[in-house]
């Protein structure tokens, strides 16, 4: 289904009172729940699941077979790469019903989430955090921290840009992509306006 607004793949389901973004796509066999809101320009893949309760800012890329459950929120720019998954209860039975027992999680501005990686509820990622592929996230993540492994350990810090930020002794380092600068102060990073 293509309107001036928006493209939904024919195979897709939008459940009734889904907000979709101006420009975003919906592709294959994707299910957005009905109070699920996705912003402006977003990329939404084959088979993904989108719940109920989700916000998603602008300009998020959501690669093929993603599962979004229940309070999850991502802001602006966050990629989440294929097979990625998130929960939002900490101890699920088949048996016991926990939805009163939801947890948030918060993805901030332009964080990437690697393929097959798993983050557990309850946590934030910070702003321009780099998740790797097939890490397992059980606690909350800095701004720009670079994470893998399973559990996931801090490997370094990552620029805007997605490049390894390198930084010399007194704490300040440059994106070899964008050449912006970054400074480190008390192991927290931040970007040199």
């Amino acid at each position: 289904m293509t309107n001036n607004n928006y493209f939904i793949h024919e195979s897709a389901i939008v459940d009734e009172g889904a907000q979709i973004g101006k420009g975003t796509k919906i592709w294959h066999f994707t299910h957005i729940m009905s109070t699920a809101v996705i912003g402006d320009n977003c990329s939404i893949g084959q088979n993904v699941f989108v719940a109920g309760d989700v916000r998603l800012g602008a300009n998020v890329k959501v690669q093929n077979h993603v599962s979004i459950y229940s309070g999850v929120v991502c802001e602006d720019d966050v990629f989440l790469g294929p097979s990625m998954v998130f929960t939002n209860v900490i101890n699920p039975r088949s048996a016991i019903e926990r939805k009163n027992e939801f947890k948030s999680t918060l993805v901030k501005k332009g964080a990437t989430i690697g393929a097959n990686a798993t983050i557990v509820c309850g946590i934030t990622i910070g702003v321009y955090a780099f998740i790797g592929a097939g890490a397992v996230v059980t606690k909350s993540i800095d701004d720009y921290a670079l994470v893998t492994g399973n559990p996931a350990k801090h490997q370094g810090w990552m620029s805007e840009h997605g490049a390894k930020l390198i930084f010399d002794e007194n704490g300040k380092a440059t994106c070899e992509i964008s050449g912006a600068s970054y400074q480190l102060i008390n192991n927290r990073v931040s970007k040199i306006a």
